[in-house]
């Protein structure tokens, strides 16, 4: 009981100085976060069956079709109740990463194929396998083949991944078409799409169109959602290889790109390949700017970044009309390496895609590879980590998330307008917390273009914000910020906002919009919004009382006396609580976990490396993915600052 009353009393407390000053009656309880709406069950399987999924098809009668990385397809009945039956479908294809229905058939991408299973005798199992269109095979462990998605015509989309030989962080097109997409017909015909292509395993169809997402990787500063025209250019060159093939679309070339970019394919003196590493202070390349002189490169409609939303970012999925109420028409997106669902909204600006995109629910059982919608509009989540490394504590696993019919206090959405964007939501807003611009904050960044495994956050700027408006019902506002960058992520926080009714706070206060194009358009006059700043320093006021050093200035009979510096001890043993504000801070929460192995090495194990403090610091600024070997190589991490760096480093030695 002494527990009981010792938190509702900090509740009350907590409560009593976020609803200050707000001006609304307000309830003293804490605010609701995402597993409060969105529950996550879990779906029962047979004992000793491995669902390790790659792909997730529902049925025109509800049932389910499964795909797993073993090369079983498996039929659930009845997959939404309590005791669903499975049956195995098809068995012995090669590492199955997606499922498709058509006619009565299911189509799948395995490594090296587009095939076709159909049960013509009626008997629950798959008694045909035939090969709609092959593509070649290396034998490179890296060559993932993954798909299909069925285009409104009933043609295919397939996308590829590139392999790893010699040098083994230099992603390569061994064999014709690896690192594309493939547009495939029934028939069998093979058309190559686009090119650039890394390790697409999101695949999705977007009001007719052809979407992928990507990782991060060399040539890949982070995670994104592609909009692809055909003859479209991603950004990873190794695809252009095969540009220069007679059926190919895309233009660009090898020798273009690295005109522009230095692919650094160096050896030493020993005639060793050396390892292309960040160099903090080198002339920045981003995607955009690279764009600029090569117009077919295609730039993300929506990036991801790296660490915060997702670090292997996989399906996309539309949420259809009635489902999960505000966000119906919109879209998630799944991350593997970090278990969670992200939701992105597009819109088009200058005739092309770009949009924002928000966490919406994490904590599956392990990486989250495929989605599907069941017939109750419950989601059901395909989850598979062996290999790759994920959050969570099962290396499989099939579960299904769903909504509650309570509306969180979300933001619906973040458009561009032309002075800074517009934001709507789920539930009214208090308006005196929003027209108040110490409750918001806004800065932009990029990554580099750069054969380096990943990218640091580079040309970071906080951007002025100088008025809001808000709408009469509180479902909108409107944002005005100074000096927005095109081909930029604007990260967009809503920190003090708060919900008119209950005073709750967002759910997701963090926003991270793609600003490929700003929209043209009639700005707003400061003299329709608010300037009202609360954190704006106050202005001196020479009546009040003077400080004790004026007073001594003033007076030379009286010395001042400067305060004492605090004692700092010599040697500080930092616990978990007080270096997770810049674990968090700095993603290192992303892909590391103190006890267990995650997308990296846990801390603890770090630990056993006695490393010292200053050697963690220089691995957390440019890694050395050779000492790990059987992890994702880690990205540097040069943005991280010194003197947090060496307290993150400080706090791992405690765990020996």
């Amino acid at each position: 009981m002494q527990k009981i009353g010792k938190r509702i009393w900090q509740q009350v407390l907590l409560a009593g100085a976020l609803f200050a000053g707000l001006g609304t009656e307000a309830k003293a309880q804490e605010s609701p976060k995402e597993e409060d709406f969105f529950k996550i069950m879990r779906v029962p399987s047979p004992e000793g069956t491995l669902l390790e999924v790659g792909g997730l098809v529902v049925l025109p009668n509800g049932n389910l079709g499964i795909s797993t990385r073993r090369g079983d397809v498996f039929i659930v009945e009845n997959p939404t109740s309590s005791k669903p039956h499975f049956r195995k479908f098809a068995s012995g294809l090669h590492e199955i990463l997606g499922l498709a229905y058509k006619n009565g058939s299911l189509y799948c991408a395995q490594r090296g194929e587009l095939t076709k299973l159909t049960d013509t005798n009626n008997d629950g199992k798959a008694d045909m396998y035939e090969t709609v269109y092959a593509w070649p095979l290396s034998g490179n462990y890296h060559e993932y083949s993954f798909g299909p998605k069925i285009a409104p015509d009933g043609s295919f989309f397939v996308t590829t991944n590139i392999g790893f030989t010699t040098p083994w962080w230099e992603g390569r097109s061994i064999v014709p078409w690896r690192g594309w997409t493939l547009h495939i017909t029934e028939d069998g015909k093979m058309e190559p799409w686009a090119a650039g292509m890394r390790s697409p395993a999101g695949l999705g169809m977007i009001d007719g169109e052809f979407f992928y997402t990507e990782n991060q990787g060399d040539w890949v500063g982070s995670g994104g959602l592609w909009h692809l025209k055909k003859g479209a250019f991603a950004g990873h060159p190794a695809g252009l290889k095969w540009a220069d093939q007679p059926n190919s679309p895309v233009k660009i070339t090898q020798s273009q790109v690295y005109s522009i970019v230095d692919p650094r394919d160096q050896k030493n003196e020993k005639g060793e390949y050396v390892k292309p590493e960040n160099i903090p202070n080198e002339p920045v390349v981003t995607l955009s700017d690279v764009k600029k002189k090569l117009p077919g490169i295609q730039l993300p409609a929506v990036w991801l970044p790296h660490g915060i939303l997702g670090v292997s970012n996989t399906e996309i999925l539309e949420i259809p009309k009635d489902h999960f109420g505000p966000f119906e028409g919109q879209y998630l997106v799944g991350d593997q390496g970090q278990s969670k669902i992200m939701r992105v909204v597009l819109e088009k600006v200058n005739g092309e895609y770009q949009g924002v995109a928000f966490d919406f629910r994490s904590g599956f059982q392990s990486g989250v590879l495929r989605m599907a919608w069941a017939q109750d509009k419950s989601l059901f989540v395909g989850e598979t980590a062996r290999g790759w490394g994920a959050a969570g504590e099962a290396s499989e696993g099939l579960q299904r998330l769903v909504w509650n019919n309570r509306i969180p206090f979300e933001m619906t959405t973040v458009k561009a307008m032309p002075d800074g964007f517009e934001v709507a939501f789920t539930t009214p807003i208090d308006k005196k917390s929003a027209e108040d611009l110490a409750s918001y904050a806004v800065e932009s960044f990029s990554y580099k273009y750069h054969p380096v495994y990943g990218s640091p956050i580079v040309n970071r700027k906080k951007l002025p914000i100088k008025g809001v408006k808000v709408s009469e019902n509180g479902m909108n506002l409107r944002l005005v910020v100074e000096e927005l960058r095109e081909g930029y992520i604007h990260h967009i926080q809503l920190e003090g906002v708060r919900a008119k009714e209950n005073a709750y706070t967002l759910v997701h206060p963090d926003a991270y919009y793609t600003l490929n194009h700003i929209p043209a358009g009639a700005k707003l006059s400061l003299k329709e919004t608010s300037t009202r700043n609360s954190a704006a320093a106050p202005k001196p006021n020479a009546a009040k009382a003077k400080t004790p050093a004026a007073k001594a200035k003033a007076n030379s009979n009286v010395p001042a006396k400067a305060p004492a510096p605090k004692a700092k001890p010599d040697n500080v043993v930092f616990t978990f609580n007080d270096v997770k504000p810049l674990l968090t801070r700095n993603t290192c929460l992303a892909c590391h976990n103190t006890e267990k192995k995650m997308v990296g090495p846990s801390f603890k194990d770090i630990a056993k490396r006695k490393y010292t403090n200053q050697q963690i610091v220089e691995l957390i600024h440019n890694p050395k993915p050779e000492n790990w070997p059987g992890y994702t190589p880690m990205p540097p991490m040069p943005q991280v600052p010194q003197s947090e760096a060496l307290k993150i480093a400080a706090w791992i030695n405690t765990l020996r």
